[in-house]
């Protein structure tokens, strides 16, 4: 049986992933220039061609980058972290004539059209899953929360399975594809889960049972390699770390910090009360499911199913008493301020919410909505 260690990590540290479309500041469209970018970012700090930035990686299209944080104690501090590169990102992308955007998709870009980074894992991806992969025009933001024991992973992965419409509906921004108005909230996260080993998780008993299916996965070719798993939310044993990967993309600093913190809040607040001997509930699989669906579906309007017993809520007012209860934790964590900022996402909307109106007010242009995304990535 495949045997996969558990780095250590220190409990309740964050790091974020923030990934950024490239836009032609002429037409707003899509722009496959993130090699430019990368190679002058490795440039600009006394790196080699070949070299990876620190802090600015390459992803799936070549419209596409990652910015990343190293190890965080606290939001604020990650938050800084994706402040400063995403402006030096912001420059650097100015001397290409793009600008930066950011949500889970592009409203009018053609998907079929945008060409992949050349790499091997990549091309691969395309090959196995042909038009599903190539419908891949998506971006998202992922949160790390370190755990210091590895038996907290898999109850922690549920756990946060449960939160999977909260944070669905806080982050929605892709209410449009192709030039269309899907009607969802996130026609990403209904995307997304078309690849092999993505969606929502298997729950596990056991850490040797999520071995066995690693290893299974391995063997039949599913997966060369465990980080190909890309569940909505995964263990990360690499990093010794449970990885939320929910959310939409998002515009908003002020946005991300605050599911940031909601993000570490619950993973801390679970793993207390493992470690008191309280264990997380599960979700009957198809409320899973059906929970993903709604918020997909109806964002920040839907009413959401809390537990196995099947009671109801409206995900705004679950997402109000949850900030409340764990007002206590986010102050031993030191992001209180940015757990506030999910009822001021909830009072402002969300980015889905957002984009209709830009698009309503503007006589249907798709352009304009794309312009206004672009405004509040600058003003990062």
């Amino acid at each position: 049986m495949q045997k996969i260690e558990f780095a250590q990590s220190a409990q309740s540290t964050i790091g974020v992933e923030w990934e950024i479309a490239l836009v032609n500041r002429e037409d707003a469209d899509l722009c496959s220039v993130a090699e430019k970018v990368l190679d002058q970012l490795k440039e600009d700090a006394g790196l080699g061609h070949e070299d990876e930035h620190p802090t600015v990686k390459p992803e799936l299209l070549m419209n596409t980058v990652e910015v990343v944080t190293g190890v965080h104690n606290t939001v604020a501090g990650a938050t800084e972290e994706l402040r400063t590169n995403v402006r030096m990102l912001n420059d650097v992308a100015g001397d290409h004539g793009v600008d930066l955007y950011s949500a889970g998709s592009h409203p009018f870009a053609a998907p079929t059209l945008q060409p992949v980074t050349d790499k091997d894992r990549y091309a691969k991806l395309i090959d196995r899953t042909q038009w599903w992969g190539r419908q891949m025009v998506i971006y998202g933001v992922h949160v790390h929360v370190g755990l210091d024991s590895r038996d907290k992973a898999l109850p922690i992965t549920d756990g946060l399975i449960n939160y999977q419409p909260h944070f669905q509906a806080l982050s929605a921004s892709s209410p449009y594809w192709g030039g269309e108005d899907t009607g969802y909230a996130s026609q990403r996260s209904l995307m997304f889960q078309q690849l092999p080993a993505a969606g929502i998780p298997f729950h596990f008993n056991s850490w040797s049972e999520y071995e066995s299916h690693i290893a299974d996965m391995l063997h039949t070719g599913v997966i060369d390699d465990v980080s190909e798993i890309r569940w909505d939310v995964r263990p990360v044993p690499r990093f010794g770390t449970v990885e939320m990967r929910i959310c939409d993309g998002l515009s908003s600093l002020e946005d991300i910090a605050a599911i940031t913190a909601l993000t570490q809040c619950l993973v801390h607040d679970m793993s207390m009360s493992i470690e008191a001997g309280y264990k997380i509930p599960i979700m009957p699989a198809w409320f899973r499911v059906e929970n993903k669906w709604r918020a997909a579906r109806y964002g920040l309007d839907a009413i959401i199913i809390l537990n196995a017993q099947g009671d109801e809520m409206l995900v705004t007012d679950h997402l109000r008493a949850e900030v409340k209860r764990l007002a206590p934790v986010a102050e031993q964590l030191g992001c209180s301020k940015e757990l506030q900022g999910i009822i001021t996402l909830i009072e402002s909307g969300a980015e889905y919410q957002r984009q209709r109106k830009v698009f309503a007010s503007s006589g249907g242009d798709f352009h304009a909505v794309v312009r206004d995304n672009v405004a509040r990535m600058k003003a990062v």
